[in-house]
C-alpha cells in the first residue's frame, strides 16, 4: 500500500528550511533578505523542540556576519558537526573565501541560497543568479530548483549528495519568485529521507574531524614546488558528483512519482527550437511551450538542476538529437564577457561537434524583473528567424544597444479554470497577511492548488503592496504576476487616483473597494477611467467601509481581517462557513502571542466583513469622457521617470530613460512630489490651544507638520488671513504671524505630534481628524512651502528645540514606517547641517528610506544646497564615511596649497584678502561658508584667464567645511560594521556616527542583535535572548578622545538637540546612539506613542541617557555626564509588558518568562549603576591624593 501523500502549503524558504532541518545539527546564521526565513523557520522549530533525523534539535548561532557565519559553518564542519548556512547577493559574496577553504578541504556541507541581484549601480533585494553566478569557481556543487516544490524534492538531493561526494554544494532558486512564492506542495518527510544518508560516508565524515586524541594538522601553507599537483589532487571527488547527485535524484523520483535529472526535457521529443534555463523561468516556459505545441510547432526547453560541475555528457543527452536552434536564457549580466555563464557552458558543450545548432544567449529576469510566457514565445521567435539575435535581453525595451526582442501582447496560458484575484494594500495594514492566510485557508481545506506571490515597493510600511494569488485544479506553474485577474480588490482608496487598479481585471469580473464613500458619493468619487472600465467590462462592483469598522473594533488601520472576510464571502472560493472558522483558526496563530484582547477584536473583524454593498453600474459611464490630464509644470526628471515609477509603470520606462544617469545618479527632493495621501487620520491645528513650543514638528517623522512665520506681505497674498494665524512669539519675529501648518497628503498619520503636543490647560492645539475632513488646507501649506521665506536666519537655530524647527528640513516625506522612531533625528541633523552635509549610509531601515528609487527624501534649500548621500554596503558604512572625509581632508590640503601661491603672487588685493579668510575661516562650519560664498563669484569670473583661479575652480566644492555623517543602525554598528566602526573611531578624524537603534535588524525584519536587550524575543532568539545587550557607547568612550552620547529624543528634546551640537561641533569622531522604537516591536499603544515610548523607556530605567565630551576633560572636569534621572524601578517590568517583542516571552516561555524579566531589570540597575560611578568619578585629581 502506498504511502498516502501529505500536502503543505508553504513557500520556498519553508521547504528548503524543512529539509535541512532533517540534516542539520548545526546551523551557523545571519539575516538577509530573501534568505532570513530560512533560518527563523529553524530557530523557531528549534526552540519548539522540533528533532531532526538524528533525534534532536538544531544547534542555532547567530554571528556577527556572513563571513563571520561562513568561518563558524567552517570550524563546525572541522569539529564533525554537520552544518548548514541559508544567505543570498552580498552575505553570500562575503563567504567565498571560506567557500573555498571548505571545497578544498572536502567537507561536506549546504548552502541554501535564495537566489539574489548582487548592489552594482544600486542595491536590490530582488532575485536573479548574480550572487550564485559569482561562486560558481569556489568549488562548490550547485543545485538549481525552479519551482517550491522542487526546493522541497531537491534540497534533500543537495544535502545527500554533499555526504557521499565530500564536496559542498549551494543549493539555490530564485529569491522571492521561488523563495517567497507560496504554492500548495507534496511535503517530504524525515522517514523518507533518512534511509537514503549514506551512514559510511557520515561515519568517516565524522572519524575526520578534527581531534586531540588522534591529531593532525589542516589549513597548512604550501610552497610552489607542490601547490600546484596537491590541487589537482581533488578531481575525482567532482568527477564523480553527476553520478551521485542523478542516483539520488532517481531516489527522490522513485518516492516522489516525479521524474527528475541532472538536467529535464519538457516538450516535443523532435524539437527543432530549444531553450536553456535554470530557476523559476522553466516553469513559465513550460506554458509557453505547451500553446506553441498546440499549434503544431516543435519546441522543447532544458531545465539545468545541476549546474556545477557540468555535466556535458548528460547535458548533450538531454537535447534533442533534432535540434538546430538553441537559446540559452541567463539571470545575471557580466558587462565585458563575450556572454553569461550558463550560455557559454552550453556552447562549449557543441564545441567541434559536427552539425552542431546555432546557439544564441540572452538575459532575463534582473531584479526580479517578471518572466512572462510571452517573453518566452519572442525567445522561440527569434530562433526561428534566419539569424537569430545574439546577445539579446526579453522583457525590456533596450532603444539604446537594441540588444531586446520584440515585445509581445501578454496572453493567459496559466490553464483552465483557474481562479485569478489581485489585492492592491497599503504596507502593514495587514493585506499580505491576511492573503498569506488565506491562500493557507483554501490549500489546507480543499483540493485545489494555489499559488501566492506578493510584490512591494521599497517603501516600508505604509508603502504599496500588491497580492497576487491563483487557485486552480492542477499544478499552477504561472511563476509571473496576475494580470488578468478575475477579482481585484482596492484596499486603500486612494489608489483609484495613483494606479490603473482594473488593469486586466477580466470582463464579468468582480471589484471590491475599501472607501468611507457610501452609494452615489462613492459614484461622483470615482474617476472616469475607473467607471468607464466597469460599465464596458460588466464588472460586479461590491465597497466596504473597512476603515470605521476597524476603528469601531479597536484594531486602529489594521483593515485586512475585515477586507479577508468579505473577499470569501463575495467569490464564496469555499463555504462561507468553512472560511470563518478556518479564519478565526489562522487568528489564533497569527495573534495569539499578542493577547486574547487581539484574538477577539479580528474575531469581530471576520463577523462583520459582510457589511459590504454592492454598487449600481451605470451603463452610461461607458460613454464617459476621459479624466482631464493633469497639466504641471514640474522637471521633466519628475514627468518622465518619478511619476510612471511611483505609478507601478516603471516596467514600461525604456533603457534610453536611464542613459544619461547609468552610474545610479538620482536627483534629490523626488519624494514631495509623491503627495500620496494615504493616511486615515491627519492632525488638525486648533491655534488657540497652541503655545508655539514646535514640539510637533521636532517629532515628526516625515517634515509633515512645520512652523512658518510670515511677514505682512506673505499673509496677504495667502489662501488663509489673519485670523487662522497667531502673533509670532519672540523678538525676531516682531510684527509677524505664525502657523503650525500640515501637509495633509504627505502626513501618514501615526499621531505622534498630537500625542507630544501640551497644548493650554489640557486642551491639545492639534487633534487627528479624519484625511476627507482636512484635504482643502494642502492648499495653505503648498503657499507656505513655495511662497513663504525661511525665517531661521533671524534666530539660533542650534539653541533651542524650538528655534531648530524653524529650519528647513532638508529630509522630508521619506519611505519610513508610521511613527518610526529613527527618522526624527535624521531629519533633526538636516535641519541643523543639511546644507553642508555629506551621509555615508549602512545598508539597512535607514538606507531604503533615504535613498529608493523613485523617492529621495533628501532634499535642498532655496540656494540648491543639502545632503550629498549614498549608500555603499552593510559592513563597511564606516569606512565608507571615513573615505569621503579623506577625500575632503586632501582636497582642502590642495586649496591652502593654492592659496598660498595666491598670497605670492601679484593677484588683485581683493582676491587675496579674500583666500586669507578662507584660510582663517577654514574650520569654521559658519566662517568658511562665508568665505567660500565670498571667493566662488571671483574664481569663477578669473577662472578663464587666471591659471590660479582655474585650478581653484576645480576644487571649490570643497570650500565650505562640511559636516559628515555616517547613519546605520544597530545591526550594522553593533554587529557586522563594528570592526571599521571601531577603526574608524580610532583614526580620530572628524566623523560622526548616528547609530539607529532599534534593537533588532529592522530592515529584515526584526532578528537579533548584539543591540537587543535580554529578554527580548526576536527572529533568532526565539524564546528571548539570554545574555545581556552590548554596551556600544561605552566601548566608544574608552578611547578618551570620541565624543560619545546616548540619546532618546522622545524622553528629553533639548538633551537629544544638545548632544547632536555638540557631537558636530567635536573636532574628532562622535557616536550617538539614538533610541528608536519600530513596528518590530509590536507596541501594544501603536506607534503613533513612539516618542511616548522612548520618554517610558527612559523614566523606568530601559534606556539611559549620558553624554560623555572629551573637551570637558581639557577644562580638568569629568568628561561623563549621566542626563538621566533616577529611574522609577517600579514601571520597568510594566514597560517590558507593553511591547509584543517581550510580553510574548509570558505567551511562549511562561516558565522562563518571570525570570527573564527580572534578569533584565537586574541588567538595566547594573548598567545605570555603572553609569553612576562613571558620573561621581573625582575627574582631574592624582588618584594618590584621593587615597591618603
Amino acid at each position: 500500500m502506498s504511502k498516502e501523500k501529505k500536502f503543505l502549503t508553504c513557500d520556498g524558504n519553508q521547504a528548503a528550511a524543512h529539509i535541512s532541518y532533517m540534516f542539520s545539527e548545526v546551523a551557523a546564521i545571519y539575516p538577509i533578505t530573501p534568505s532570513s526565513t530560512m533560518a527563523e523557520y529553524v530557530d523557531e522549530w528549534a526552540a519548539a523542540g522540533r528533532k531532526n533525523i538524528f533525534g534532536e534539535t538544531v544547534l542555532v548561532e547567530e554571528m556577527q556576519s556572513e563571513a563571520g557565519a561562513a568561518g563558524a559553518v567552517h570550524g563546525s564542519l572541522q569539529a564533525g558537526a554537520l552544518t548548514t548556512t541559508y544567505t543570498a547577493s552580498q552575505g553570500l559574496l562575503l563567504m567565498i573565501p571560506n567557500m573555498y577553504k571548505i571545497a578544498g578541504e572536502n567537507l561536506p556541507c549546504v548552502f541554501h541560497v535564495s537566489a539574489r541581484t548582487l548592489a552594482s549601480h544600486a542595491l536590490c533585494i530582488f532575485g536573479d543568479h548574480q550572487d550564485v553566478m559569482s561562486t560558481r569557481q569556489t568549488g562548490f556543487a550547485m543545485l538549481c530548483e525552479g519551482s517550491v516544490q522542487e526546493v522541497m524534492d531537491l534540497a534533500g538531493v543537495a544535502h545527500l549528495s554533499t555526504l557521499t561526494a565530500r564536496v559542498p554544494f549551494v543549493n539555490f532558486f530564485d529569491g522571492f519568485r521561488t523563495s517567497h512564492e507560496i504554492q500548495k506542495i507534496e511535503m517530504l518527510e524525515a522517514d523518507d529521507l533518512a534511509p537514503l544518508i549514506d551512514q559510511e560516508a557520515l561515519a568517516e565524515f565524522r572519524a575526520r574531524a578534527l581531534n586531540p586524541e588522534k591529531p593532525v594538522a589542516r589549513g597548512m601553507a604550501e610552497n610552489p614546488d607542490h601547490f600546484f599537483q596537491h590541487r589537482e589532487a581533488c578531481n575525482n571527488y567532482y568527477d564523480a558528483v553527476p553520478a551521485i547527485v542523478e542516483n539520488y535524484m532517481n531516489k527522490i523520483s522513485e518516492i516522489t512519482g516525479r521524474k527528475y535529472g541532472l538536467f529535464n526535457y519538457y516538450g516535443d521529443p523532435e524539437a527543432e527550437r530549444v531553450i536553456i534555463a535554470m530557476g523559476s523561468v522553466t516553469q513559465a516556459a513550460q506554458e509557453a511551450i505547451d500553446y506553441l505545441m498546440s499549434k503544431g510547432e516543435k519546441v522543447g526547453l532544458v531545465a539545468v538542476h545541476l549546474y556545477r560541475p557540468f555535466s556535458a555528457k548528460h547535458f548533450l543527452a538531454a537535447v534533442p538529437s533534432t535540434v538546430k536552434r538553441i537559446a540559452v536564457l541567463d539571470r545575471t549580466k557580466e558587462p565585458g564577457a563575450t556572454g553569461e555563464p550558463l550560455y557559454l557552458d552550453v556552447k562549449d558543450c557543441f564545441y567541434g561537434k559536427e552539425n552542431a545548432p546555432v546557439i544564441v544567449g540572452g538575459r532575463y529576469g534582473l531584479g526580479s524583473k517578471d518572466t512572462t510566457p510571452a517573453q518566452i514565445l519572442a525567445v522561440y521567435e527569434n530562433l526561428a528567424l534566419p539569424e537569430p539575435k545574439n546577445q539579446f535581453t526579453i522583457g525590456i525595451v533596450d532603444d539604446v544597444t537594441f540588444t531586446s526582442l520584440p515585445q509581445k501582447e501578454e496572453i493567459a496560458l496559466g490553464g483552465e479554470g483557474v481562479f485569478e484575484a489581485k489585492f492592491y494594500g497599503l504596507g502593514a495594514d495587514g493585506t499580505v497577511g491576511a492573503n498569506k492566510n488565506s491562500v493557507k485557508i483554501i490549500g489546507d481545506n480543499t483540493n485545489k492548488y494555489c499559488q501566492a506571490y506578493f510584490s512591494y515597493d521599497s517603501k516600508k510600511s505604509g508603502g504599496f503592496t500588491c497580492s497576487h494569488l491563483r487557485f486552480g485544479d492542477t499544478p499552477i506553474r504561472s511563476t509571473y504576476l496576475v494580470t488578468t485577474p478575475n477579482f481585484v480588490a482596492c484596499h486603500v482608496q486612494a489608489y483609484l487616483h495613483m494606479y490603473d487598479v482594473t488593469r486586466g481585471l477580466r470582463p464579468n469580473g468582480t471589484f471590491l473597494l475599501n472607501t468611507v464613500w457610501t452609494g452615489e458619493e462613492l459614484a461622483k468619487h470615482l474617476p472616469n477611467k475607473v467607471k468607464k472600465y466597469f460599465a464596458k467590462n460588466n464588472i460586479t462592483v461590491y465597497y466596504i467601509n473597512a476603515t470605521q469598522i476597524a476603528q469601531e473594533i479597536g484594531l486602529g488601520n489594521r483593515t485586512n481581517t475585515i477586507l479577508q472576510s468579505a473577499f470569501f464571502r463575495i467569490t464564496e472560493v469555499i463555504p462561507v462557513d468553512l472560511a470563518v472558522e478556518q479564519m478565526k483558526k489562522f487568528i489564533v496563530k497569527s495573534y495569539g502571542k499578542k493577547g486574547e484582547d487581539v484574538v477577539n477584536k479580528n474575531y469581530a473583524a471576520v463577523d462583520r466583513g459582510g457589511e459590504y454593498q454592492k454598487l449600481t453600474v451605470d451603463p452610461a459611464w461607458a460613454e464617459l469622457p476621459d479624466d482631464p490630464t493633469v497639466v504641471n509644470n514640474d522637471p521633466a526628471f519628475i514627468n518622465e521617470l518619478v511619476r510612471p515609477i511611483n505609478a507601478q509603470d516603471g516596467d514600461l520606462l525604456p533603457v534610453s530613460a536611464f542613459k544619461d544617469n547609468a552610474d545610479g545618479t538620482w536627483q534629490q527632493g523626488t519624494a514631495r512630489y509623491e503627495k500620496r495621501g494615504v493616511a486615515t487620520f491627519v492632525p488638525e491645528w486648533n491655534l488657540n490651544n497652541c503655545i508655539q513650543c514646535n514640539k510637533c514638528a521636532y517629532v515628526c517623522p516625515h517634515a509633515a507638520i512645520r512652523p512658518f512665520v510670515l511677514t505682512g506681505d506673505e499673509l496677504a497674498a495667502a489662501p488663509f488671513g489673519e485670523n487662522d494665524t497667531l502673533p509670532a512669539i519672540g523678538k525676531s519675529f516682531t510684527g509677524m504671524r505664525f502657523i503650525q501648518q500640515v501637509d495633509v497628503l504627505d502626513c501618514l498619520g501615526c499621531g505622534n505630534c498630537a500625542d507630544v503636543c501640551p497644548g493650554k490647560k489640557g486642551e491639545k492645539a492639534l487633534v487627528m481628524k479624519p484625511l476627507e475632513t482636512q484635504l482643502d488646507i494642502q492648499k495653505n501649506w503648498d503657499y507656505c512651502v513655495e511662497k513663504v521665506a525661511s525665517k531661521q536666519n533671524l534666530v539660533d537655530i542650534k539653541s533651542n528645540v524650538k528655534n531648530s524647527q524653524f529650519a528647513t528640513p532638508l529630509f522630508e516625506f521619506s519611505g519610513a514606517c508610521s511613527g518610526c522612531g529613527e527618522t526624527p533625528y535624521v531629519k533633526l541633523i538636516s535641519q541643523l547641517f543639511g546644507d553642508r552635509e555629506m551621509v555615508a549610509n549602512a545598508t539597512g531601515c535607514s538606507s531604503i528610506y533615504s535613498g529608493s528609487v523613485p523617492s529621495t527624501p533628501y532634499t535642498t534649500n532655496e540656494k540648491g544646497h543639502g545632503p550629498a548621500w549614498a549608500n555603499s554596503l552593510f559592513e563597511d558604512f564606516c569606512e565608507f564615511g571615513l573615505g569621503m572625509t579623506l577625500a575632503h581632508e586632501k582636497m582642502v590640503k590642495r586649496i591652502e596649497g593654492i592659496m598660498a601661491e595666491v598670497a605670492a603672487s601679484d593677484a588683485p588685493a581683493d582676491f587675496k584678502a579674500a583666500c586669507a579668510e578662507w584660510v582663517e575661516a577654514k574650520d569654521s562650519a559658519e566662517g568658511s561658508r562665508a568665505a567660500a560664498d565670498k571667493l566662488i563669484p571671483m574664481i569663477e569670473a578669473g577662472k578663464d584667464k587666471c591659471d590660479l583661479c582655474a585650478r581653484l575652480d576645480l576644487v571649490k566644492n570643497h570650500l565650505t567645511k562640511r559636516s559628515q555623517w555616517i547613519i546605520g543602525g544597530d545591526g550594522a554598528s553593533y554587529d557586522i560594521g563594528f570592526g571599521g566602526l571601531d577603526h574608524v573611531i580610532a583614526s580620530g578624524k572628524n566623523v560622526n556616527i548616528l547609530v539607529l537603534d532599534t534593537e533588532v535588524y529592522s530592515n529584515t525584519g526584526g532578528q537579533a542583535s548584539k543591540a537587543t536587550p535580554l529578554g527580548a524575543i526576536a527572529k533568532f532568539a526565539a524564546s528571548g535572548k539570554r545574555v545581556r545587550k552590548k554596551d556600544l557607547g561605552l566601548i566608544a568612550s574608552t578611547y578618551g578622545y570620541v565624543y560619545v552620547a546616548q540619546v532618546a529624543m522622545g524622553a528629553d528634546q533639548a538633551q537629544t538637540l544638545k548632544a547632536i551640537r555638540e557631537a558636530e561641533a567635536y573636532n574628532g569622531p562622535s557616536v550617538i546612539i539614538a533610541y528608536a522604537p519600530c513596528i518590530n516591536h509590536g507596541l501594544k499603544a501603536g506607534m503613533g506613542k513612539s516618542q511616548a515610548e522612548e520618554a517610558a523607556a527612559v523614566e523606568c530605567g530601559y534606556w539611559h541617557l549620558w553624554r560623555y565630551n572629551p573637551e570637558l576633560e581639557k577644562e580638568g572636569k569629568n568628561p561623563f555626564t549621566l542626563d538621566s534621572k533616577e529611574p522609577n524601578w517600579d514601571n520597568f517590568k510594566k514597560f517590558l509588558k507593553g511591547e509584543v517583542r517581550y510580553a510574548s516571552v509570558m505567551k511562549q516561555f511562561p516558565n522562563e518568562a518571570e525570570e527573564l524579566f527580572q534578569a533584565a531589570m537586574e541588567n538595566a540597575q547594573w548598567r545605570y549603576n555603572n553609569y553612576r560611578r562613571l558620573a561621581l568619578q573625582q575627574w582631574g585629581q592624582n588618584p594618590e591624593n584621593l587615597t591618603k
